[in-house]
């Protein structure tokens, strides 16, 4: 096992207001509950069949973490209250990619933007990538106008989708602007 997931399985992602841990088979029904709000998940790929298939895709999932292709992170309060999930994936050469955010309705805000900066810390210092890319619907405004604000680029776009990217220089430019959440 690497350093870096020897590291994360025994202190997690520590930010100033929340932490973040790896997504564990006992979270199967937190993560299957998340993924069925239809108000937080509309720009989510669906999952349907249960906790017990969600179960059963948190196992192939493991594989992937072991073989550090992969890593989904429960976002707790620091009471340990679940609040939200991300996952990064799609690992390249070059870039990282992050996506299947998703907080808990009437969670601060302050907790999103935490767990975002904590994404972009371990990708970019803790796994070394010197960018990141992700997608946004169209469809999903707010979250389209966040990521823009936060420096990120469209680079090209589907019907459904905007492609983002993010380079590690300019995350350190727009890291200081939210030094307060960190």
């Amino acid at each position: 096992m690497s350093k870096i997931l020897e590291k994360i399985k025994c202190s997690g992602i520590e930010g100033k207001h929340i932490n973040m841990r790896l997504v564990e088979l006992y979270d199967a029904e937190f993560i299957y509950a998340m993924r069925q709000n239809s108000n937080r998940a509309r720009f989510l790929s669906g999952i349907k069949n249960g906790v017990e298939a969600q179960i059963e895709w948190i196992k192939k999932y493991k594989a992937r973490e072991r073989k550090r292709n992969e890593f989904y992170f429960i976002i707790q309060s620091k009471q340990d209250d679940n609040v939200g999930l991300v996952r990064l994936y799609d690992l390249r050469e070059d870039s990282f990619c992050w996506g299947s955010w998703i907080m808990k309705d009437n969670v601060s805000a302050n907790y999103a933007i935490e767990s975002l900066l904590c994404v972009y810390d371990f990708g970019f210092y803790t796994l070394g990538f010197p960018k990141a890319h992700f997608d946004v619907r169209k469809k999903n405004v707010s979250v389209l106008a966040f990521h823009r604000r936060f420096g990120a680029k469209v680079i090209s776009e589907s019907d459904l989708d905007y492609y983002f990217e993010l380079t590690e220089v300019d995350y350190k430019i727009i890291k200081k602007k939210y030094s307060r959440y960190q």
